[in-house]
């Protein structure tokens, strides 16, 4: 898959990111450069390398799940820049 300055733009444009000419031409590059190296990546033979997620041996520490009280509203609401009943109140996010 080819990364043009034309797919940049257009992935700026759906973020709302105003990117200069310059920034197009070199962000291009740059995500072509990490297609290139996932594309080698992918012909490597990982069949014997054992899955991991962590590089130290850490095991998770569960705890027991058990229904307990919830925080109280007021306590909950006391420090909210602005609230309206028993909610916050938020700026809208979408336009």
């Amino acid at each position: 898959m080819a990364i043009t300055k034309e797919t940049v733009e257009y992935v700026a444009h759906l973020a709302r990111i105003a990117l200069k000419p310059k920034e197009l031409e070199k962000f291009s590059g740059q995500l072509q450069d990490i297609i290139n190296f996932i594309d080698k990546l992918k012909k490597l033979d990982i069949s014997n390398v054992n899955p991991t997620s962590h590089i130290l041996p850490l095991e998770n520490v569960f705890r027991e799940d058990t229904a307990r009280e919830s925080l109280p509203l007021d306590k909950a609401l006391m420090n909210a820049p602005c609230r309206k009943g028993n909610f916050f109140v938020v700026p809208k996010v979408i336009e």
